[in-house]
């Protein structure tokens, strides 16, 4: 069994069984990635992917258990490279950030541009996704860390640092009813088309529990998006009224009014994620001190490792 065969089962398996991306993703050959997972599977005398042709269309019961051993063990060499990197060269590297589209945007540059004079050798990667997805990159270890808010539940092994919080706010025209109403309502949102991110009704965020708690649940979402352009540009031609960001407006928006929209929404908290059995090199603790000053590492290690204290007096 070798590394490379565990490392093309998962890639196939993370690529949603394609083996061509798989292939292209690790820079090699379909036919190669397909010949070694071949070979690891008549090693361990146990199919993985089920297969209709050439083509692999699903992942047999043992093949589940396996790929998440794998991704394990993947996981555990990529620990002992980071281990070698702290006693070899603390300032050089890389640094893999997933961030939700709004934090990458309001939250990370500042933070970055610290970042990157004073490591100009750590190669800065930076994906976005929604906060269920930054949060399953942490988790598969696609990146090193990320930003995010308005996420319910965590994946398993991911722990997570409170980073501050944002608010959400309405935007709408200037013409509009809203923006001159001397309060706004739930009632008033739901009566208009609404454009939001594609994640802010999902169970258990910031705007379903409120509109929940108002028992307001005849509201239509006409647009979902990530970008913050994207759902003000819609706003200024009158598509529907945007719930975005406090921080996305700008003092040079033409044709849009920002009303704020903290008596109607809790703020939504911002966290930084984290695998729990990951190594934390030396520039990672500094980045996350960057992004807040009382994340220190003692703080930081206090909150990702320290047990929880079981409390038996009555």
């Amino acid at each position: 069994m070798k590394l490379q065969q565990l490392r093309y089962a998962v890639e196939v398996f993370r690529r949603n069984l394609n083996v061509s991306e798989a292939a292209e993703a690790l820079f090699t050959s379909q036919p190669g990635v397909s010949k070694q997972i071949r070979l690891l599977e008549e090693e361990l005398g146990t199919q993985i992917f089920i297969r209709s042709g050439k083509r692999i269309v699903s992942v047999t019961q043992p093949g589940q258990a396996i790929l998440e051993t794998a991704e394990q063990i993947l996981r555990e060499v990529q620990n002992i490279k980071n281990i070698s990197g702290e006693f070899t060269g603390t300032r050089s590297g890389s640094l893999t950030l997933a961030a939700s589209g709004t934090l990458a945007r309001f939250r990370l540059p500042e933070t970055v541009a610290r970042f990157t004079a004073d490591y100009p050798d750590v190669h800065l990667n930076i994906k976005c996704g929604s906060p269920q997805e930054v949060a399953d990159m942490v988790y598969r270890g696609e990146a090193d860390l990320a930003l995010s808010g308005d996420l319910p539940d965590l994946p398993a092994d991911v722990g997570s640092l409170p980073c501050g919080q944002w608010h959400y706010a309405v935007f709408v025209p200037p013409s509009h009813r809203l923006a001159t109403l001397p309060e706004i309502t739930l009632r008033d949102l739901a009566d208009e088309p609404l454009l939001a991110y594609g994640f802010s009704f999902d169970a258990g965020t910031v705007l379903a529990r409120a509109f929940g708690r108002g028992r307001v649940a005849d509201y239509r979402v006409a647009l979902a998006a990530d970008d913050d352009d994207l759902l003000k540009t819609y706003v200024r031609l009158g598509l529907g009224v945007g719930l975005l960001n406090r921080d996305a407006h700008d003092d040079a928006d033409a044709g849009i009014v920002m009303r704020d929209a903290g008596r109607l929404f809790e703020p939504v908290p911002v966290q930084i994620l984290l695998r729990g059995d990951a190594l934390i090199r030396n520039y990672v603790y500094d980045f996350i001190a960057m992004l807040d000053a009382g994340l220190t590492r003692d703080r930081v290690n206090q909150l990702l490792y320290t047990p929880a204290q079981e409390d038996f007096s009555i």
